[in-house]
């Protein structure tokens, strides 16, 4: 059942005549939150609006539904058996139930904006946490009974991810986030709560800690003695204000580690969980934090890497999840651990959670299933909830829908429910994503459609055993829409493509795929009318308009005979002919969410996308082939909101509407106005997704949009007539459709169903289509694309031959196009095509060309970007470093030597700065008139003060000259730079030693800043005028050159004239002008300059030849004289004497004439001749005194600009001792700014502790004197009840005095509580123990108290003889005496609870007092150091280089106590110094002797230390002397003699038998020589007789040899002989040769593989 608001309090009851009202059965959903106990065997969890409670035993599932929204947080409080939970909403609230009752308790209203994040309750106490994300933060504690918030803290920024009380302490509050872990403490006095957070300082994300220095005061900053004190950084950064508490450079943050879960322990301590895999133990007092080692285990090859998602405590350590579905059991020990193994599941664990009595673990996982581990002696492992495999994606009922229903998710997963309490009955897995569900009124199957267009047919006769019996593939396109008509005919599959495939509904006829029609793609809803009495069915289809914001509806008729007549009624290709199916089309001129057609196929309902109505649209009567446009006939506000979705009832006459606010409302289709309404799910989930109704009208499914909640709705009561028409049609439908169904099922049972699972679409093809044949076309195409590819083939076969003519002649074009690309490729480049442009495809080409002019065009526009932005940046270039210069910058070459030197380039000087400049003169003028008349004032006083002021007045210039000539002739190391060199005024310039004040600094660094100035104006002069000089050298050199030229070519001399220019760096400006020979590229010229060019060249050819036929006179003279009148000087060395004529001749033959002639010639060439050698000579002379010219002009420019380096040398050494200077002051400004940041922080810190001290100190007083008034009220109770004992007596003294002891006896008497033995178990299996006592506790004590009290107030335990009416007084006194006892108990654990919160406050106000004390140390320290830095000036002084050595560098460190004196004080200490440096000198001569001796002395104990070291040498010698084994046999033996004896006497018996053993051999070895020696003689013998043979045979050979020397010729045998022995000896000496070369080369083999193996790397496995 579900549990909702009272009616006065729901917005939505509706008042209907007819009373009929909707209510929840049950809910179905899986929780993406935590699942919480509420009893021991109760669990809960959150699911879209509702919160569902599941019986562990007995599976019962309880729902409380949440009006307001979404169900945010959910908490439980087992002793209290509550639970709590948060709305999602505007400003939530948290409302309080009790269990099992769900009655709400309270509800708690806060100032949270958005929404709660975490709640929780305390373990005793009757107290809960809260928690909210943006824009609070905040941290609330609340007394949920009283409903008020106790106390509550914002954090901002920090998002917390768990939240927990400290079991046995509801004092202490753990939240931890992905970066942090905070322990708040509550602390309470009286009424009044105070929290407080600490931080726990996590370790590094290796498990190391780093050593932290405090922020604000740090110790072990460096002391600087030179550049004043060192401050941290928060002062360096200029930090004031909060900021600096925390402050830290982004160098020293470090990476630490990531907790994920926390538990909290028996003794109060934190487990903590890391995503890097490290488990941390926090100690719950001193937060110290310990990193736990964990121990390895040896069998396995690979530590594990668990990073904990949940953590649960056990009394040996903590249950702990990882990500992979294993739950690990750390079993810790000290400070280390050991994981192991505890169970396995399914699926990934994403929490855990013991049971009250810890005897179950709730364990679930990240689908949404839970599982209960129960710790008996049989562990056993139970699955509570099997959660789906993602949200429902559609939802229908099994026919008749009285029984079961099915449901499918978007992953596949098909599930069969039992509808009376939500029982998974059976689940099948598609393994697919799936778009929609529905269930075939005809017969028990069900239809899946699929993403992949696939349709899968389900058989769900056997609820237990569903499975899959047939699959169609339609279509590529997703299926959106799966729909049977009313009775089940026909079921109408629609695709994202927009076609509605029609299939026959009946198994019998395995699904036949009948025909499609085309719509619309955009397809938001499809509808059928299908009555019993008519024998067609009309399907009405909705889908959306876009551009136009329109709704298109579609309405055609499907005839009921269509399965036996359906070729006829489709074309080639599948689909069903218009006119057959009489389809229509409709526009609306408004978008619509939803469309249906009444049962009278006359009027269609719509839901207004934009419109908050429902609106009715007449159909027209007559059929019209165009558009028509529907204009709204009725028009009923649908009183919600969102856009909706429209649904029939079976019978027809209700109209169900569903939309984003979640609220399902029944109409009565007439009149539409609303019977029944209900609201079952939330807007802030988007609402209902689908909703199916059940034949009988009884049973609704409402499937919700985001929450995955499934609501199973029933009626309450049905309103009369409404029910009683909707069960009359479902009895007449059943009838109708009950034969069907028997026939369906029957045949679904038999075994001739197929169980193919897809189509194989075989088609043949023939040899016209086999170049068209693809491997997809093996492969299982979709329904549509098989229809048309048969259509295709029909068409193949009927243009067959035409098809084949037209082949052929392609055939043919293509060989001609070949031979013309053939020929191309023989052409030149200009001629020849490109290879596009035989593409006989014109739309291709057409499209090519496109695409080449729009990349062209890219590629123009990305380069013309380019081009501006580079451009650009040129410009701005230009702009700062050149166009804004005053003085450009060029630098200076020397002619002969590599020396360069470089102006500085010099910015015009800004108005600002002219000001700031012009004022700090005025300035320094007035202060020194100022202190001008302060003299004059003093010397007024003397007697002589007239006539002195008489002739100052006289003398008032020249003593200002000399002032000026006095200050700048101040010495240039007290100066600090030589900037006087450079004629620079300096008298302005304040010394160093009086820069104490800020504006002082300021005035000195822009004084300084115009020194600067001058000084490279002063340069830049000097460099102008050797600038110039350059020029002008220049210049005369080119003049020179010009005559040097001449000579030279009149002397015919190879020599080259050298010529200076200024190179690019010397005129800077050269490089903004591109000159045409630095173009390499072709110059662009458009087709207009080349016809100009052509058009004007001829004329231009024509002029200038006329103008050459003018000129009559030059050419006369360039013909007869060489083109000149007279004979220069230069021309001599071109003058050549003609020969005569009769030269030619030979001498004998010349006359006498003629030979006059030839002496004449002689002589003229010979006056020629030296003519030319002394005009040769005086053009050589002129030659080297130009050449001399020109090297000592250009040398003396060299030396002039060596001179100027020098100068640049010296003037940048000045500008860099001035910015020396500057940077000194600027540094002593910036300090001086960190130290003024430093004071205004301490300040702004010591505002902030005094204020903390103000409200601790109210805090104190507050607490004092309600600790006053509460103890007073304590005392007064104590008296109270001291006042009841001693007035016992008085108040009895009239009965006897027995009866008064007795009675008093009775007074004193308490009663004994037991306490029960089942919480004792229970405690004693929980590892926390019993827990303190809570304020339920306490009164559940005291009510057994008073229950106690009660059985002694019997009357039969009064004494004997009393009177019943004073026993009764007596009672009554009893009573109140045990009740002020009782509260006096109370109030002084209230009195030790205040006096604790007392002393808490009382330690944080003395923790505050020594804030403020180290911060006013801090500022006093502060202040010193602040005084010392104005004092310690820093000064720049000059020395020359070797005036100061000193060897140890750190002597100069130390200037704290440094003065500047006058330099005779030092000499005279100098002299008085080396007096004494004389002295000890002599003293130093004395002790030199004594020093010998000492030396001797020494030099003689070394020896002896070495003679010593030599005796221990030859000592160790003799202890490492070689001992051997025999030596140390005898020294270890005690019987060595006997054991010597007994090795003689075996020696003894081994030579007995070595010598019988000789004398067998010997005598052997004489009978083998005997032997031997008859041998001998024997061969003796032959050898004799041989010899005599040999002497007769070297006879014969002798004769022999004188017979053959004597013929004088050689036997052919003996040259065989020769020849072969020779051949052998050749042989041999080749084969030895080339055994030493093999050897050779195999060495040299081996050498270069050594040589290869040393050039490639190695890839040896190391």
């Amino acid at each position: 059942m579900a549990q909702s608001r009272e009616g006065e309090e729901s917005p939505y009851a509706v008042s209907s005549p007819s009373g009929a009202t909707l209510s929840v059965r049950w809910v179905q959903g899986f929780p993406k939150q935590n699942v919480h106990f509420v009893t021991e065997d109760t669990i809960c969890y959150p699911s879209g609006n509702y919160v569902i409670f599941i019986n562990i035993e007995t599976k019962t599932k309880t729902v409380l539904q949440c009006i307001n929204g979404i169900v945010g947080v959910v908490a439980t409080n087992i002793p209290y058996e509550v639970v709590a939970f948060s709305d999602r909403k505007l400003k939530p609230n948290i409302y309080i139930y009790n269990f099992p009752g769900l009655t709400r308790r309270t509800k708690l209203k806060g100032n949270i904006l958005l929404d709660y994040t975490l709640l929780t309750f305390s373990y005793c106490g009757t107290y809960l946490a809260s928690y909210s994300s943006l824009p609070e933060f905040e941290l609330a504690l609340w007394n949920w009974e009283s409903n008020v918030i106790l106390c509550k803290k914002s954090q901002p920024g920090l998002d917390v991810s768990q939240l927990s009380f400290n079991p046995m302490n509801w004092r202490q509050l753990c939240l931890s986030s992905p970066s942090t872990v905070n322990v708040w403490t509550i602390e309470r006095s009286n009424q009044e709560h105070y929290i407080k957070a600490r931080s726990v300082k996590l370790p590094l994300e290796d498990g190391t800690f780093v050593n932290e220095t405090d922020v604000l005061f740090p110790h072990s900053l460096p002391k600087d003695l030179i550049y004043g004190p060192v401050l941290p950084l928060s002062a360096i950064a200029g930090l004031v204000g909060e900021e600096a508490e925390t402050f830290r450079p982004k160098d020293d943050l470090y990476p630490l580690l990531h907790p994920t879960m926390h538990c909290w322990t028996p003794s109060s301590d934190l487990y903590v969980g890391c995503e890097e895999g490290h488990l941390l133990m926090i100690n719950g007092e001193t937060l110290k934090v310990t990193v736990l080692q964990k121990i390895e285990d040896m069998t396995q090859s690979e530590p594990h890497h668990i990073s904990p998602v949940s953590l649960v405590y056990q009394k040996d350590g903590v249950f702990a999840s990882g990500i992979e579905g294993s739950v690990y059991s750390f079993i810790i020990k000290d400070s280390s651990y050991k994981v192991e193994t505890f169970l396995e599941t399914e699926e990934p664990v994403e929490h855990m959670l013991f049971s009250p009595s810890y005897k179950m673990l709730l364990i679930q996982t990240d689908k949404g299933s839970v599982y209960i581990y129960t710790f008996n002696e049989k562990p056993t492992l139970e699955k509570v909830l099997d959660a789906c495999d993602g949200k429902f994606q559609a939802i229908d009922f099994i026919t008749p829908g009285t029984k079961y229903f099915m449901t499918v998710t978007h992953s596949g997963e098909v599930c069969i429910w039992w509808m009376e309490d939500c029982i998974c009955e059976s689940r099948i897995y598609l393994n697919t994503p799936t778009t929609a569900l529905a269930c075939s009124p005809s017969s028990h199957s069900a239809v899946v459609g699929t993403v992949d267009g696939y349709v899968y047919f389900l058989d769900v006769q056997e609820v237990d055993s569903p499975g899959v019996i047939h699959k169609a593939f339609l279509s590529k396109s997703a299926v959106q829409h799966l729909i049977f008509d009313q009775r089940g005919i026909f079921l109408f599959v629609g695709s994202s493509e927009g076609n509605i495939f029609i299939m026959n509904a009946n198994p019998s006829s395995s699904f036949e795929i009948l025909g499609f029609v085309e719509v619309s793609k955009d397809i938001l809803q499809i509808s059928t009318v299908s009555l019993l009495e008519v024998d067609v069915v009309q399907v009405l289809v909705l889908s959306s308009l876009p551009d136009a914001e329109k709704s298109r509806l579609e309405l055609f008729t499907v005839p009921k005979i269509l399965p036996t007549v359906s070729e006829s009624f489709t074309d080639e290709r599948g689909k069903l002919k218009e006119e057959l199916i009489h389809l229509n089309l409709y526009e609306m001129e408004h978008t619509l969410s939803s469309a249906v057609l009444d049962f009278q196929s006359n009027q269609i309902y719509g839901f207004c996308n934009q419109a908050p109505y429902i609106c009715s649209y007449l159909l027209p009567e007559k059929e019209d082939t165009k558009v028509c446009i529907l204009k709204p006939h009725q028009k009923v506000q649908s009183k919600h909101y969102g856009t909706g979705m429209l649904y029939l009832s079976w019978h027809g006459l209700w109209l169900i509407t569903i939309a984003k606010c979640g609220i399902l409302c029944i109409r009565d289709i007439y009149t539409l106005e609303t019977f029944a309404r209900c609201r079952s799910h939330s807007h802030q989930a988007h609402g209902i997704q689908s909703m199916r109704i059940s034949m009988d009208g009884q049973s609704i499914l409402v499937n919700g949009k985001d929450d995955s909640t499934l609501v199973y709705l029933k009626w309450k009561r049905t309103g009369g007539i409404y029910g009683d028409e909707c069960i009359d049609y479902f009895q007449k439908l059943l009838t109708f459709l009950s034969k069907t169904i028997a026939e369906e099922n029957y045949y679904l049972n038999s075994p001739r169903v197929s169980l193919d699972l897809g189509y194989d679409f075989k088609y043949s093809i023939d040899s016209s289509q086999e170049e068209l044949a693809t491997e997809e076309s093996k492969k299982e195409i979709p329904w549509i694309q098989w229809k048309s590819q048969e259509a295709v083939e029909k068409e193949i076969k009927m243009f067959s031959q035409k098809r084949k003519e037209i082949r052929r002649g392609i055939k043919e074009l293509a060989k001609t196009v070949l031979n013309m690309m053939e020929e191309n490729e023989k052409l030149d480049n200009i001629a020849k095509l490109e290879q596009q442009e035989f593409g006989l495809d014109l739309e291709e080409l057409e499209r090519l060309h496109e695409e080449s002019e729009e990349e062209v065009a890219k590629i123009r526009k990305d380069v013309e970007m380019h081009n501006l932005a580079k451009g650009y940046l040129t410009e701005v270039i230009k702009e700062e470093c050149w166009n804004a210069m005053a003085v450009k910058g060029r630098a200076l070459k020397c002619f002969h030597i590599p020396y360069v030197v470089e102006n500085f380039p010099m910015k015009e000087r800004s108005s600002e700065e002219l000001k700031e400049l012009k004022t700090v003169l005025q300035q320094k003028k007035i202060e020194a008139e100022c202190l001008k008349l302060r003299k004059e004032i003093s010397e007024v006083q003397s007697a002589v003060s007239l006539v002195k002021k008489r002739h100052e007045e006289d003398d008032e210039e020249e003593e200002d000259e000399d002032k000026i000539i006095r200050d700048s002739n101040l010495p240039n190391y007290l100066l600090g730079s030589l900037s006087t060199d450079f004629g620079v005024d300096t008298s302005l310039l304040s010394s160093q030693l009086e820069l104490h004040s800020r504006e002082e600094k300021i005035n000195q660094i822009t004084l300084l800043k115009d020194i600067i100035y001058k000084v490279k104006t002063a340069f830049n002069n000097e460099f102008d005028a050797a600038y110039k000089q350059k020029e002008f050298e220049i210049t005369r050199v080119t003049e020179r050159n010009v005559r040097i030229r001449e000579i030279i070519s009149d002397l015919e001399l190879e020599e080259t004239v050298w010529q200076p220019e200024f190179e690019d760096c010397e005129k800077p400006e050269r490089t903004f002008v591109v000159e045409d020979h630095e173009i390499t590229a072709q110059k662009h010229v458009s087709p207009w300059q080349k016809a100009k060019t052509e058009l004007i060249s001829p004329h231009e050819t024509e002029r200038w030849l006329h103008s050459q036929d003018l000129d009559v006179r030059n050419r006369a003279l360039m013909d007869m004289m060489g083109g000149v009148l007279e004979v220069k000087k230069e021309d001599i060395l071109r003058m050549v004497i003609p020969q005569p004529a009769f030269m030619i001749k030979p001498d004998a033959l010349w006359t006498e004439e003629e030979r006059k002639q030839f002496k004449e010639y002689e002589k003229k060439v010979k006056e020629l001749n030296e003519e030319r050698d002394k005009y040769r000579k005086s053009l050589e002379t002129e030659l080297k005194k130009l050449q001399n010219s020109i090297q000592e002009s250009t040398q003396s420019f060299d030396e002039l600009l060596k001179k100027l380096f020098e100068r640049r040398v010296k003037a940048e050494m000045v500008i860099n001792q001035e910015e020396l200077k500057i940077n000194n002051l600027v540094f002593s400004l910036l300090l001086e700014e960190e130290l003024t940041s430093r004071e205004i922080f301490l300040n702004n810190y010591l505002v902030r502790k005094q204020q903390e001290k103000n409200q601790t100190s109210e805090a104190i007083q507050k607490s004092r004197e309600e600790l006053d008034a509460f103890k007073e009220h304590y005392d007064n109770l104590m008296a109270e009840d001291k006042v009841l004992d001693r007035s016992f007596k008085k108040e009895f003294s009239e009965i006897p005095s027995h009866q008064v002891d007795l009675l008093y006896k009775l007074f004193k008497r308490r009663p004994r509580i037991h306490k029960q033995k089942a919480h004792t178990e229970a405690a004693s299996s929980t590892p926390f123990g019993e827990r303190p006592g809570s304020g339920k506790l306490n009164k559940d004590t005291f009510a057994h108290l008073m229950k106690a009290m009660d059985e002694l107030d019997n009357i039969n335990n009064m004494p004997e003889g009393l009177d019943p009416s004073v026993w009764d007084h007596f009672c009554a006194t009893r009573r109140a005496k045990v009740e002020n006892e009782h509260k006096v108990k109370q109030k002084a654990a209230g009195l030790v609870e205040m006096m604790a919160f007392l002393r808490k406050r009382v330690e944080d106000d003395e923790h505050v007092q020594r804030e403020i004390e180290k911060v006013f140390h801090e500022l006093l320290l502060l202040q010193d150091e602040k005084v010392k830095f104005q004092l310690n000036l820093t000064i720049q002084i000059l020395l020359k280089q070797g005036q100061v050595e000193l060897e140890n560098f750190q002597l100069i460190l130390e200037y704290s106590d440094a003065i500047l004196m006058n330099k005779t004080i030092i000499e005279d200490l100098n002299s008085v110094i080396r007096t004494q440096g004389q002295k000890k000198v002599a003293s130093m001569m004395e002790s030199k002797e004594v020093h010998k001796g000492i030396y001797q002395i020494e030099w003689e104990h070394k020896k002896m230390e070495m003679e010593m070291e030599d005796l221990n040498q030859k000592a160790w010698d003799i202890q490492m002397l070689f001992f051997s084994r025999q030596r140390q046999k005898y020294l270890n033996e005690s019987n060595y003699e006997t054991l010597i004896a007994i090795q003689i006497g075996i020696m003894e018996q081994t030579i007995q038998v070595i010598d019988k053993t000789h004398k067998k051999n010997v005598e052997n070895c004489k009978k083998l020589l005997k032997k031997l020696e008859k041998f001998s003689n024997q061969k003796d013998v032959a050898n004799y007789t041989l010899s005599c043979n040999l002497r007769e045979e070297l006879v014969a050979v002798s004769e022999r040899k004188d017979i053959c020397n004597a013929m004088g010729t050689q036997l052919t045998c003996e040259k065989i002989v020769k020849e072969r022995y020779k051949n052998m000896v050749q042989q041999q000496k080749l084969t030895n040769i080339s055994k030493q070369q093999a050897e050779q080369i195999s060495i040299l083999q081996a050498e270069v593989e050594r040589l290869r193996m040393k050039t490639f790397p190695a890839l040896v496995q190391m």
